[in-house]
């Protein structure tokens, strides 16, 4: 899980310009970090296309944390394993 947090943390000071010492697991991608719902389109992508995996719209809309992505996202990633 250190892993996918460490590439999430990455991917949103890389591409949004976020500071990394505001990437902490319980801020909200809205609130805490200011990212619009464009930003916040780019990012799924950035996730699905770093991971390999898929994110519905319907999931993509429950991920409001960053823990929540990276929890998502490991279970994504086990899911696809077995």
């Amino acid at each position: 899980m250190e892993d996918i947090s460490k590439v999430v943390t990455r991917i949103l000071v890389e591409k949004l310009g976020i500071l990394e010492t505001e990437v902490t697991p319980d801020a909200n991608f809205i609130k805490d970090l200011g990212i619009d719902s464009l930003d916040y389109a780019e990012l799924v992508m950035e996730f699905e296309q770093n991971f390999d995996i898929r994110i519905p719209d319907d999931d993509a809309e429950q991920l409001q944390t960053i823990n929540q992505a990276v929890q998502y996202i490991d279970g994504k990633l086990k899911a696809k394993k077995s």
